[in-house]
This record gives C-alpha cells, structure tokens and sequence, in this order.
C-alpha cells in the first residue's frame, strides 16, 4: 500500500510537470483525487491490511492527497497568472477602460413580507417553525380533522406524489408536527410555500403562506381577536378597519375569515374590493378539539386557536400590485422597485 501510494504521487507530480492548460490540470486532479480517482480506488482497499497498519496507512494517505491537492492548485494558479499576462501583452484586454459597474442585488417583495410577518409575531412571543413541502397525507389532511372521505377535501387542489405522500396544500401540518413534540404552552408560526393544482391570472400552483398556532390553557377568542387584530394593525397601519366573519375549516371551530377595510379606496367601495369596501385577508378559528386527539392534548385542559394567511394577498395590497405574475417573473424592473 505505501509503495503504491508513493508511485502515485509520483505519477500524477510527473503528469502534473506536462501540463500546460488550466483544463489539463483539473482533468489530473479529477483522475487522480476525484470520486473515482486512482487514490480514492486505491482507499477503499484500506480495509484490507491487518488492523495494525490501517493507521498508519490512512494518515500516509492523507498527507498525498493533501499534497496533490496543494500542488494542482498551485499550477492552476501558476497557468491562470501566465494567461493574463499573455492577454494583457497581446492587447485584448484595455486596462484605461472604465470598469463595469456592478448592480446590487433587491429583497424579493415575497421576502420583505415575510421577514415583516415573522417580526411582528416574534415580538408578540411566537416562535419561528419550518417543515417539509413534501408531506405525508397524515398531517397534511386526516390529523387535521380531514379524513380520506370528508367533503373538505374537494377544497384542496392537491398534488399527489403517491397515495399517501402529497406536496403540502396548506403550512397547517406543522401545527400537528409542533404538538406532537411539544407540550403546552404552544406559540409557533410558519412561514413557508405551499402548492395546489391552481393556475390562473389570480392564483398560482406555488405560493406562500404563514400559518400561526397559539395552544395553551384559558385561551379563548378574544385573544385571537386580538392578536390578529394587533396584527394587521401594525401591518397595514393602525387605522385600518378590521371585521370578523364567521367560516368553516375542518380543523377550527368555531371559524372566521378576517377582513379588512379596503386599503385603495379606504371603505368607500371600488374594483378591488368588489365595490364591498372591505377585503379577505386570512382565515382563523379555535382549534377543533378533534385534532387534540392526535397529539395526545386534553381538550378539557387546553385551548387554542390557529390562522394562516397568503403571503403574496398581503403583499399585493401593501404595495398596491395588480398582477400576481409579477411576483414570478423576475423582471428587475419589477424588483428594484423595493
């Protein structure tokens, strides 16, 4: 093994010595360093040898190939120093020309909103929480107080990996993921994508939302109201009209869906707001006690409520933008406008 492993420093140093192209030099280093380069072949029959020399082996191993990794960089810098020269000698390359300027990068809105969600609620006592897209149909729908017969199911445009796997419809199976691993008290929200089999000039298969969850005892509807409420207050600004309306979810009840006075014509009525004065914003409701029973609460102990609410919805009305594909696009016309 050592007289081998010393026959390839030698080798790839004499094969390094012919090399004139930086392509040259990363070739070696791929043959002789790379996944399935000699050294690496020549590693795996390390298990081989008595017990006794493995040590001494692995570290002898060890120094080569940091050897060889010093070396090939070396050349690859030495080539790259010679090119340039060779460049600039020839004149292609003008150095009196004024350098390129160089374009900042811009948040995404998406991101902006976002970042401003989870800072309110943070500063309200909730944690951040996050989970896979990828989801098992468990928490996405039956631990949710939707089983695989329940008529809610015709409101989810879902998307199917297989019978039982499914790219998530909605951040509520976190609040399933939270409880099972946590007991009372319960202060998490979670921002993330979500996917539904809906394309149209107001909806998107990808889009985000933030689900909130808040389980402890004596919890009751007007702490809700009043979160959401403080909320949006700080959102939006803290003149904004706010108005309950009763709903339905599988997994809350009772159920509301919050809305507020329009924020382009103020209440009075417009095109935006269907010329009601007033726009959905999120839906919310006490948590089921049926959905208790998966993560072993007592519902005769605690209480809780939960609401989630569509990232992009917000950030069209904060911003005041007509077209959801704007938000797809990646114009950075767009863009630099936040």
């Amino acid at each position: 093994m050592k007289d081998k492993l010393q026959q390839l420093l030698e080798k790839a140093t004499q094969a390094l010595a012919d090399s004139n192209l930086i392509d040259e030099v990363e070739a070696l280093r791929v043959r002789f360093l790379g996944r399935k380069g000699e050294i690496t072949t020549l590693l795996k029959t390390l298990g081989t040898l008595p017990a006794d020399q493995r040590p001494a082996m692995g570290q002898l191993a060890n120094e080569i190939k940091e050897k060889l990794h010093n070396r090939f960089e070396e050349a690859r810098q030495k080539l790259a120093q010679t090119a340039r020269q060779q460049q600039m000698a020839s004149g292609t390359i003008d150095i009196t020309l004024p350098g390129r300027q160089q374009f900042h990068g811009h948040t995404h809105p998406t991101s902006l909103v976002i970042d401003d969600i989870t800072s309110i609620f943070t500063r309200m006592g909730f944690n951040i929480a996050r989970g896979p897209e990828v989801e098992l149909d468990y928490y996405n729908f039956e631990a949710l107080n939707i089983p695989k017969d329940h008529p809610a199911r015709q409101m989810q445009d879902t998307f199917y990996v297989s019978e039982d796997v499914v790219l998530r419809t909605h951040t509520s199976p976190m609040q399933i993921r939270v409880m099972e691993k946590q007991e009372p008290p319960v202060f998490v929200i979670v921002p993330g994508k979500v996917y539904r089999c809906d394309s149209d000039l107001t909806h998107t298969p990808m889009f985000h939302q933030v689900e909130g969850l808040m389980v402890d005892t004596r919890i009751t509807f007007s702490d809700l109201k009043g979160v959401l409420t403080d909320f949006l207050h700080l959102f939006f600004n803290p003149k904004v009209k706010v108005r309950f309306r009763p709903s339905y979810f599988p997994f809350t009840e009772p159920s509301a869906e919050v809305d507020i006075a329009c924020v382009i014509c103020h209440g009075k009525g417009c095109r935006v707001c269907s010329h009601t004065g007033w726009l959905e914003i999120l839906g919310c409701g006490m948590v089921d006690p049926a959905v208790y029973k998966f993560v072993n609460y007592d519902p005769e102990k605690v209480s809780g409520f939960a609401f989630g609410m569509g990232v992009e919805r917000l950030a069209m009305l904060r911003y005041g933008i007509d077209d959801l594909r704007l938000f797809f696009g990646n114009d950075i016309r767009f863009l630099q406008q936040f």
